[in-house]
């Protein structure tokens, strides 16, 4: 009789452990798919970001994270001066820079004949 409660033990451990490790593997699987939708494109993002700020240079058109459109005017390691209308100039922290647009030129008008 013992050796028949002793042989269940030991079954049933051996079985415990593999239900372990089995257990983790979709906590690995959400965290493989969060880091493939959500950490790995906000990454990407922000070094977009700051190679674009790394590249400001002057004449260039920005947009502020407040909504500020300009043309920078002045660069410095830390700040630009932007000039937001004819000699009206701020000055803005890179970090702030949200983004860059660029001015479509106008198009010649083709003449009718």
């Amino acid at each position: 009789m013992t050796n028949l409660a002793y042989a269940m033990g030991q079954g049933g451990a051996a079985g415990a452990g593999a239900g372990g490790f089995s257990s983790f593997v979709p906590l690995i699987l959400m965290f493989v798919i969060f880091y493939f939708l959500l950490i790995r494109p906000q990454q990407k993002k922000a070094k977009e970001h700051r190679e674009m700020i790394g590249g400001l240079k002057k004449g260039d058109r920005i947009v502020t994270s407040g909504g500020l459109h300009g043309r920078i005017t002045g660069l410095d390691d830390v700040t630009l001066t932007v000039e937001i209308a004819d000699k009206v100039r701020v000055k803005v922290s890179r970090g702030s820079v949200s983004g860059m647009f660029q001015q479509s030129t106008p198009q010649p008008k083709a003449d009718k004949k």
